[in-house]
C-alpha cells in the first residue's frame, strides 16, 4: 500500500505506517534513535533517570506492524527573531531511520507528518541541528546560523589590559549547577535572533546528566552589579602522554552565555586564568564573536572551523515573515515556492513597514529553504543569488533585500538539542 498524506498527496510505495506515538514505545523509539546514531542502548539506570526528557508528545514514528523503523521527535519552544520578537518554535530534536529500512520513503513520510502537525497547530518556524547537511534542505530547512571553533593557546592567550576586570566569578557545586542555571538562562534571556528557549524537559539530558554529581563538567557563574549575569559550563581533556608528560590539560567550553559584554569577558578571563591549561577550545561561538579584540595579542585567538549550526524551516511564511522587523530600503516581492506546505506558496511584499502577500509581480524567487536562510540574517539575498538559490527577476531587488533582511548582530542559537 502506498503511504499516502491526508491531502491525498502520495508519498512512494511503502509498508509501513506512520503515526503519534505513544506512551508505552517511548523507550523503543529512543533506542531506535540511539542506534540509528550509532550509539549504543539506553540502560535501565538511565532511562529510569532521564526517559521524561523523551515524552511521547510531539513524536511520530514509522511503524511495521507494531515495531518502530523510524522517528521524528520535537519539541515546543520559541525562538527570537530580528526584531526582537518571540516565536512559538518547533525544535526538531531526534530523527532516524533503521539501517535496513532507509531510501524506502520512511523519512520523507516522517518528515512531512512532522510538518503537517507544526501548521495544524499554528508553529510559525521549525529548526534543528543537521547530522547530515545534504538531508534537510529537501524538506524546507536551510542553513540560518553559522556558528565557530576557537582555540585559545595557553598561556600566550591573555586578555589585553584595558579590558576591564568587573564583577566576580564562582564555581557551582554539582547540585547547585542543577539548580541555578536554569533560572540564570531565563533572566540573560533571548537576546539575539536564533536563541531559542529551554523547556523543562530539554534540561536533564542536555544539561543535568553533564553537570550533575555524576557528570564531568565544570559550571561557574558570573556575578555582576545587579547579580549573576553570565555562566560558563565546560569539560576538561588531558592531553599528557608519556611523550608529553606536561602538555597540561585542555578546557572544552560547552556553553558560555552572559546578558552583556562585560560578563562575556569576565568569562573569558576566568578560563584564561586557570593553571595547568594548554589551551581553551570552544565550538558554536557566534561567528561575529570579537575574542581577538579581548586579548592582548590578537593572533592568538584561532578560529579553526566555520560550520552550519541552526537550520530554520519557515512553516507559516506569512506569519513568520510579518514577526521579524527589517531594515530601511524599498519593498521587495519574494515569490516564495513550498513543496511540501502549499499553503506556503506565493507572492510576499517585505519592506521596513512589514511583510504580508500580495499579487504584485515578484522580483525574487527563492525555495522556502533559502527563505530559511535568509530569515534570520545569516546570509546575504546577494550571496544567495550568487550561488543559484534565488532568482532575481530584477537584479536591482537583490541590493534592497541584503538592506531589508540584514541584522547588526550575526543570528546564533547557544542551545544543544
Amino acid at each position: 500500500m502506498p503511504w499516502a498524506r491526508a491531502d491525498g498527496r502520495i508519498g512512494g510505495m511503502t509498508d509501513f505506517d506512520v503515526r503519534a506515538v505513544t506512551e508505552d514505545e517511548r523507550r523503543a523509539t529512543l533506542d531506535l534513535l540511539g542506534r540509528s546514531l550509532h550509539t549504543n542502548r539506553i540502560s535501565d539506570d538511565s532511562w529510569a533517570q532521564y526517559g521524561d526528557s523523551w515524552p511521547a508528545a510531539h513524536k511520530f514514528g514509522a511503524f511495521d506492524g507494531a515495531t518502530p523503523i523510524g522517528i521524528a521527535s520535537s519539541f515546543d519552544t520559541e525562538i527570537a527573531v530580528p526584531g526582537g520578537a518571540v516565536l512559538p518554535l518547533g525544535a526538531v530534536d531526534g530523527v532516524g531511520v533503521r539501517a535496513d529500512r532507509t531510501r524506502r520513503g520512511v523519512l520523507t513520510a516522517m518528515m512531512a507528518e512532522q510538518l503537517d502537525d507544526f501548521a495544524a497547530r499554528g508553529i510559525p518556524l521549525a529548526a534543528l541541528h543537521a547530522s547530515e547537511p545534504t538531508i534537510y534542505g529537501r524538506f524546507g530547512y536551510g542553513s540560518a546560523a553559522l556558528g565557530k571553533t576557537v582555540w585559545l593557546p595557553r598561556p600566550a592567550a591573555r586578555l589585553h589590559e584595558r579590558v576591564p576586570a568587573a564583577g566576580d566569578v564562582r564555581m557551582l557545586t554539582p547540585e547547585e549547577a542543577l539548580t541555578e542555571i536554569p533560572a540564570l538562562y531565563q533572566r540573560i534571556g533571548l537576546h539575539r535572533a536564533g536563541m531559542i528557549g529551554r523547556p523543562a524537559e530539554w534540561w536533564p539530558i542536555a544539561h543535568d546528566r553533564l553537570v550533575g554529581p555524576q557528570g564531568s563538567h565544570v559550571v561557574a557563574v558570573h556575578s555582576g552589579p545587579d547579580g549573576d549575569d553570565g555562566f560558563v559550563v565546560y569539560d576538561t581533556v588531558d592531553r599528557r602522554t608519556l611523550a608529553s608528560p606536561d602538555e597540561g590539560a585542555v578546557l572544552k567550553v560547552r556553553e558560555l552565555l552572559a546578558a552583556d559584554a562585560a560578563a562575556r569577558a569576565a568569562l573569558w578571563r576566568f578560563l584564561l586564568s586557570i593553571d595547568l591549561v594548554s589551551g581553551v577550545r570552544a565550538r558554536y561561538r557566534p561567528v561575529d564573536e570579537p575574542l581577538a579584540l579581548l586579548l592582548a595579542d590578537h593572533r592568538h585567538a584561532h578560529t579553526t572551523d566555520v560550520e552550519d549550526d541552526l537550520w530554520l524551516r519557515p512553516v507559516d511564511v506569512a506569519a513568520a515573515l510579518a514577526a521579524r522587523t527589517y531594515r530601511a530600503a524599498a519593498p521587495v516581492v519574494l515569490a516564495v515556492a513550498d513543496r511540501m506546505l502549499p499553503a506556503n506558496t506565493g507572492n510576499y511584499e517585505v519592506s521596513p513597514d512589514g511583510a504580508h502577500r500580495t499579487d504584485a509581480a515578484a522580483d525574487l524567487a527563492l525555495d522556502v529553504d533559502t527563505l530559511g536562510m535568509l530569515y534570520l540574517g545569516q546570509w546575504s539575498a546577494t550571496a544567495l543569488a550568487e550561488a543559484g538559490r534565488i532568482t532575481a527577476h530584477d537584479p536591482a531587488a537583490l541590493a534592497r533585500a541584503d538592506e531589508l533582511f540584514t541584522t547588526i548582530a550575526a543570528p546564533w542559537c547557544g542551545t544543544y538539542f
